[in-house]
């Protein structure tokens, strides 16, 4: 086995840990950029994937690699890189970008282990293999080989190998590799000749990029010394990628990345800061807190004004581009008109924008057939002329929105639909609303006089099993214990409507008791679990009768033939405005959480007795944060309006005034 030696590097426990620390994009980017710098025109990342895992990640590279003379010292210093001061490659080949060593910890970001193999012609002019060798353990202490003669005809370069991975890295991401692309957006448009390549995919910015336009910024101060230049570089890509400002050196090598905060609907875009400013904060090892610095602040505050003004002239661009296609494909709903009138002008200028930002929202708009898109541009231009509030509305309310508010809902809207938003919102304030409803037909003693608790309250709650808990909304009429609660309330002498109406034989709808009957979706595969809930009227205390009743049925019920064998839990809720004093004392027990009436002794059998206002309690403090977050007021006519139109079939003949909430009582 080939002698070792033990390389110490002369740092910090808790900087090197720093360095190991990365993002996959980031780590492999370091370890393509030491091939890069030296000279590599072939640059690969490839896996070692096994059966069942991946086993390790690869990156090969042609280059001139590492003197064995050289490799001691670079390997066990941070900082004072032969890179510092050779600001350009050994032959003078290509810009440097590495220059303090740091790129070889981001390989410990993938997995725990790190091992160099370097092929490279010694002082002798022999070809020779060596290998580095580092664990996260221990991450200050590289291992270092003995050279070793190869065959003369071998390639040189470093193959840096990662095993023991965290975990199984996507290469083929379409994330990861438009982020790579980016990164090395300017270095291979400006060094077509070198090629990288991830798991057999080559990175071409160039093919991606859609447009490239540079501006000159203000310089950046620097004291009584020349000021720093500034540029900024924009490159618009073809492919969807999460926009950035990348803050660079004068050279364009990418250090540190801020989300670029402005807004350019239907744009994907890079913005590339290059200045050497950024350089001089880098080897400070201040950029990361690049927000703290007022100069840098200004460059970039600079940058993002040109940003505005370069995708402003690019709307526009691509705004008359699209209407001017529209028109040649006769799919424009405007067709031999023109505005003769300011009103018309404003309304087609309303058009274009709004007709413009939908088909740049849609990628699929414009691959539609051509009587598709000329059907929706008309509907669209009925909704800008005949529902103009609603529009403006719409269009007030986001262009209102500050900067911030605005990149959270782009963010958003790539990971979902702003229907599937709109949805989630209404959900949560339907539920706000039915909860203050709710509220006051139960404790109103003008509507309690009203309302028919088991007509009319019971059949709006069996569509809002949720109010008994978040577990209880995923619940599914269960058919079989539908049927043995049937069967046992027969038994017991009394009629009852589970989960729907009861008919007479004249059709009419009877009234009787009503029991909710689900089956809750279980973690166990290998179980049931029943929830059955009683709803008690509101003038009706629970007492005595009512807590012996409500055991007699769990019982008889849990126990039925049907269920014998079968694996499942039990949960009886009886639900009522109040408890008398003998019932209260029954679920405020020391040994028992508050409300449990009682338990089976393998815990598979629970009976609870819960209020009104506990359960609006429990479902108020579950919906409060989201109150806070969409700012929505439930209050007590807006909340009976919203169950006077969502429930109008069960709450007919129960008239509530819009105005003053007056209650009518339907004629006897």
């Amino acid at each position: 086995m080939p002698e070792e030696r033990i390389l110490e590097v002369q740092a910090q426990e808790d900087f090197v840990e720093k360095l190991t620390a990365a993002r996959p994009a980031q780590a492999l980017a370091e370890l393509i950029w030491n091939g890069l710098d030296a000279e590599a025109t072939r640059v690969r990342v490839e896996v070692d994937r096994g059966e069942l895992k991946l086993n390790a990640i690869r990156v090969r590279d042609n280059g001139h690699g590492i003197p064995p003379e050289e490799a001691e010292s670079l390997f066990s210093s941070l900082g004072g890189s032969w890179k510092r001061k050779a600001k350009k490659s050994k032959h003078g080949m290509r810009m440097l970008h590495g220059e303090e060593g740091k790129g070889r910890f981001r390989a410990l970001a993938l997995g725990r282990v790190a091992e160099w193999s370097i092929t490279v012609r010694n002082a002798s002019n022999q070809i020779v293999r060596y290998h580095i060798t580092v664990i996260k353990d221990s991450a200050r202490t590289f291992r270092l080989s003995e050279p070793t003669p190869v065959e003369d005809d071998s390639e040189t370069g470093v193959e840096v190998t990662v095993s023991e991975l965290y975990k199984d890295w996507n290469l083929e991401a379409a994330g990861l590799l438009q982020e790579l692309n980016e990164m090395y957006a300017l270095y291979l448009t400006q060094y077509p000749k070198a090629a990288v390549a991830i798991s057999g995919a080559k990175l071409e910015p160039k093919t991606l990029i859609e447009v490239r336009k540079s501006f000159s910024l203000p310089p950046i101060p620097n004291g009584d010394l020349p000021a720093y230049p500034a540029e900024l570089e924009v490159v618009e890509w073809k492919t969807d990628t999460e926009r950035m400002m990348y803050l660079c050196s004068a050279e364009g090598f990418p250090l540190h990345r801020i989300a670029p905060g402005i807004q350019a609907p239907g744009f994907d875009f890079s913005a590339y800061l290059r200045s050497q400013y950024v350089s001089a904060l880098h080897d400070q090892g201040s950029l990361d807190l690049a927000e703290l610095d007022p100069r840098l602040n200004e460059a970039v505050e600079n940058g993002k004004e040109e940003l505005r003004n370069h995708f402003k002239a690019r709307t526009s661009e691509k705004s008359l581009s699209l209407v001017d296609e529209w028109k040649t494909e006769h799919v424009y709903p405007y067709p031999d008109e023109e505005p003769s009138t300011p009103v018309q002008v404003v309304e087609r200028k309303v058009f274009d924008i709004v007709a413009v930002n939908v088909a740049t929202s849609l990628p699929d708009f414009q691959i539609q057939d051509q009587r598709n898109r000329k059907f929706q541009l008309r509907m669209l231009r009925q909704a800008v002329e005949r529902s103009p509030e609603e529009l403006q509305l719409i269009i007030a309310e986001v262009l209102e929105l500050s900067q911030r508010k605005q990149e959270e809902l782009a963010k958003l809207l790539k990971r979902t639909t702003l229907s599937a938003i709109i949805s989630a919102a209404k959900m949560v304030g339907d539920r706000l609303d039915f909860l203050s409803g709710l509220e006051t037909m139960l404790f109103d003693s003008d509507l309690q006089k009203h309302f028919k608790e088991r007509k009319q309250l019971h059949r709006i709650l069996a569509d809002n099993t949720w109010v008994f808990g978040e577990e209880f909304a995923l619940t599914v009429d269960d058919q079989s214990l539908t049927e043995v609660l049937r069967q046992h309330f027969k038994k017991a002498g009394r009629e009852i409507v589970i989960n729907e109406p009861v008919k007479r034989l004249d059709d009419s709808t009877g009234i009787v008791d009503l029991m909710l009957s689900r089956g809750v979706p279980s973690v166990r595969e290998d179980e049931l679990d029943h929830l059955v809930i009683e709803l008690k009227a509101p003038t009706v205390k629970v007492g005595a009768d009512e807590t012996v009743q409500i055991k007699s049925y769990a019982f008889g019920v849990a126990e039925d033939e049907r269920f014998k064998g079968v694996p499942a839990r039990w949960t009886f809720w009886l639900v009522a405005n109040d408890l008398d004093k003998f019932a209260a004392k029954d679920v405020r027990q020391a040994d028992k959480p508050a409300g449990l009436l009682w338990e089976s002794d393998d815990q598979r059998i629970r009976i609870w007795i819960k209020t009104w206002a506990q359960i609006i309690h429990d479902c108020r403090t579950r919906l409060k944060i989201f109150q806070k977050e969409l700012n929505h007021s439930a209050n007590r006519d807006t909340s009976l309006e919203y169950l006077r139109e969502t429930y109008a079939r069960v709450l007919k003949g129960v008239e509530v005034s819009k105005e003053s909430q007056d209650v009518t009582a339907p004629p006897a």
